[in-house]
């Protein structure tokens, strides 16, 4: 099968050039050959046409609507707002563990079903106030995909972490200081919804336009038509519906093994066993502590953990990912630790630790003052603050893909971007998504500007008034919030492309760090309004292109994602505080058997002193040791430049516009805490699905992939909460050499001479 283009191409308004030659029939033979159709084939041809250029939405998304579905029912509220509480509640109880596990919304999205099905079953469908105003029923008939679709909606607000939990942890664990609950529920609440001010803005773009085509709903689309769809089983053949269970019975026996019984299933690295004495075998050879060469994890957490289901990601997007990791983690990574570029073998080779100059772990607490700001007197005392190389190049390719992304979207989607504002006053082209949804109420602007101007105020507020706490004044909240909507934009382009979203937790870092140096809270909590805000916007825009889809009322849409959204921020305050005032050493590292090492809330918290308390300038500016890192910047802003002239120079050569400089440099953006494996594995996944199956077995594609990706999510998912409630919590667990997670404890030491680290050989 000869591969289609329309998955490579993604302007936002463009022709598809399948469909174009209709429109270059001569008037005379084009009406002889409609003539010559029946009705119904000239209405085929015309829904072909209306339908989205995408070849993936294409395939997956039904083009029909029925508007009579009840949508805000009983059941949905019941539980919509069941599957919001318990994964809210779930997926902060894990996040603390040295092995966080996701329960991604598909979870609630499966279970929920038979118990819609049951309460459409058995509930009344008595009609109470009947002949008024306020006539409702609690049963309006059987359990709809409608319904479910907003049940899923709630559950999403419940599967994304808080990323403002970091900001409480972080003070009241790491740093030991005060916070309130309820200024710790302010600055949650406030920056969860501050994105829907940027969504509401930026929904014409991003939403309507069929380019903007968000492969991550594809997966609970697919789902929910397996689900609801009646189906006819082919001759030797399974329903969709079938394969789901098939798998999703698989997935959850199998994770038995990597999740209790065979831990080691998470990293394979089978170098360390050939050499177990070798620092520098283990170093090549280790998932989780090194560059992961010949690592594999035979495990879907370990595949999906981070960078999300490679089933869902599509073929180029998953190839500019391979291409990035490997230039940094296989060619950059090596180059300058072996070169001993900033003293890189005194310490680990990939690590997300401080050091001091010796190669041991900096102690953070003795240069802080009792205002809660750098001492500068213990500072130069203790020394220059150090990286592993890794970590320093990490920060260096997140400098790169900011610059990346505003040339990037500049260039390739610049003159898109003019046409969609100037087409959004006058009648444009829809597709056959937009114009069903153009019968349902849209939300006005103007409940967006509300929520907007109302968080903001309420921000600068809590910034102002428990300034003791929170450190960030009210210019802060205003500068923060002008970055959020500059980015929105070009990173919900290149997520709605792509499923990946690069991040601005490093530019808003940087920014603050070096206007307001020394004070670590008010970084954070920088950083939470101007990345926060514009991740919620992005993900609240694809819950929205989710209902665009399924042909949801959107302000029904609107009011389930509000609602969610503070429910969410609730219960997941609510349960960090409890985990933190109760269990004893918690995000203690040194603690012997804990399970509760907080492994992102570390990086968050290595983050806060680097950008924070030592500060950029000491770090990377003229008093810092990595001050040429700061030239990532041009490189970035040139990669993409680079790319342009190739297409332009080369306008034939169609894999040159597939090269997303953005994606491509910011591949290792989750790493750490992701870690080498993590990527090998999710590239082998994605090659095999979105370039084998989908040019060599496409029907087999269609049909299964998305419902596959839910399935493994599901099976996970149930099996490692049954785990940690049967025996987690009694503390059960095996020790033997399949549970040695990695086995290579050689692959964090550093191989410069005369360095003494514990448990590590000295080079001499």
């Amino acid at each position: 099968m000869e591969e289609s283009k329309d998955e490579i191409r993604a302007p936002l308004i463009y022709k598809d050039e399948k469909h174009e030659d209709f429109s270059n029939i001569p008037s005379s033979s084009s009406s002889q050959a409609i003539a010559s159709k029946s009705q119904s084939e000239v209405k085929e041809v015309q829904e072909e046409k209306e339908n989205s250029p995408v070849r993936q939405v294409a395939l997956t998304v039904p083009t029909t609507d029925d508007p009579s579905l009840p949508v805000l029912t009983f059941r949905m509220w019941v539980l919509g707002t069941i599957s919001c509480v318990l994964l809210s509640f779930l997926n902060q109880f894990f996040w603390y563990r040295t092995e966080p596990l996701t329960i991604t919304a598909i979870s609630a999205q499966v279970a929920v079903v038979p118990l819609g099905q049951l309460m459409a079953a058995k509930i009344t469908d008595r009609v109470f106030f009947k002949g008024t105003h306020w006539e409702f029923t609690l049963n309006p008939g059987p359990f709809n995909v409608k319904e479910h679709v907003l049940i899923t909606i709630f559950a999403n607000s419940g599967a994304g972490s808080v990323y403002a939990i970091h900001v409480v942890t972080v003070v009241k664990v790491f740093y030991k200081r005060h916070i309130t609950f309820f200024v710790s529920l302010i600055v949650i609440i406030t920056t969860q919804v501050l994105g829907f001010g940027w969504a509401g803005i930026f929904r014409r773009y991003l939403v309507e336009p069929a380019a903007m085509w968000w492969p991550a709903n594809l997966v609970q689309v697919s789902l929910f038509r397996a689900l609801h769809e009646k189906e006819e089983r082919a001759k030797g053949g399974v329903t969709r519906t079938q394969f789901f269970l098939i798998a999703f019975i698989c997935s959850f026996a199998y994770y038995v093994f990597p999740g209790y019984l065979f831990q080691m299933l998470t990293s394979l690295s089978w170098i360390c066993w050939i050499f177990p004495k070798s620092v520098l075998a283990q170093q090549l050879g280790s998932g989780l502590y090194g560059l992961g060469i010949g690592a594999i994890g035979l495990d879907w957490s370990t595949i999906s953990s981070y960078l999300g289901s490679p089933l869902a990601s599509p073929w180029f997007a998953t190839a500019n990912v391979a291409a990035g990791f490997i230039f940094i983690m296989y060619v950059l990574t090596p180059i300058c630790y072996w070169l001993n570029v900033y003293n890189a073998k005194t310490f680990p080779i990939f690590s997300d630790a401080l050091f001091t100059s010796t190669g041991q772990e900096y102690n953070i607490t003795a240069i802080i003052d009792s205002n809660f700001h750098i001492d500068l007197a213990a500072y130069e005392k203790e020394g220059p603050l150090y990286l592993s190389t890794f970590f320093a190049m990490t920060y260096g390719v997140g400098f790169a893909a900011l610059t990346a992304t505003i040339v990037h979207v500049a260039l390739f989607h610049g003159r898109e971007i003019w046409e969609q504002s100037k087409a959004s006053f006058q009648e444009k082209k829809m597709d056959i998504h937009t114009r069903l949804m153009r019968k349902y109420k849209q939300v006005p602007e103007w409940w967006f500007l509300c929520i907007l101007l109302a968080n903001i105020a309420v921000s600068i507020f809590a910034c102002e008034y428990y300034n003791d706490q929170l450190q960030l004044p009210w210019w802060g909240v205003l500068l923060a919030c002008g970055i959020a909507i500059l980015f929105t934009l070009p990173i919900g382009i290149i997520t709605a492309i792509t499923n990946q979203t690069p991040g601005l937790n490093i530019i808003t870092e940087y920014i603050i760090g070096y206007i307001y140096p020394g004070y670590p809270v008010a970084n954070m909590c920088f950083k939470v309004y101007g990345y926060i805000s514009m991740t919620q916007a992005v993900t609240f825009l694809q819950d929205f292109k989710l209902g665009h889809y399924m042909k949801i009322p959107p302000r029904t849409m609107f009011m389930a994602q509000i609602v969610g959204t503070l429910i969410a921020c609730f219960v997941y305050l609510g349960t960090a505080w409890w985990l933190m005032e109760t269990i004893p050493d918690i995000c203690d590292t040194t603690a012997s058997n804990s399970v509760w090492t907080c492994p992102s809330d570390t990086v968050f918290y290595d983050a806060s002193v680097i950008w924070g308390l030592v500060a950029p300038r000491r770090i990377f500016g003229d008093l810092g040791t990595y001050e040429a890192v700061n030239w990532f910047f041009l490189a970035g802003a040139i990669a993409p430049v680079l790319v342009w002239l190739a297409s332009k120079a080369f306008p034939r050569q169609e894999w040159i516009k597939l090269i997303n400089m953005p994606v491509l440099i910011g591949a290792t953006g989750n790493m750490p805490p992701a870690t080498a494996v993590n990527y090998t594995t999710w590239i082998i996944v994605g090659f095999l699905s979105g370039f084998v199956v989908y040019r060599y077995r496409p029907y087999l594609w269609q049909r299964y992939n998305y419902v596959l990706s839910g399935s493994l999510d599901a099976g996970l998912a149930f099996m490692g909460v049954l785990i940690y409630l049967s025996l987690g919590l009694e503390n059960i667990s095996l020790d033997w050499w399949g549970n040695d997670l990695d086995g290579c404890p050689l692959a964090s030491c550093p191989t410069a001479k005369g360095i003494e680290v514990e448990g590590c050989p000295v080079f001499t």
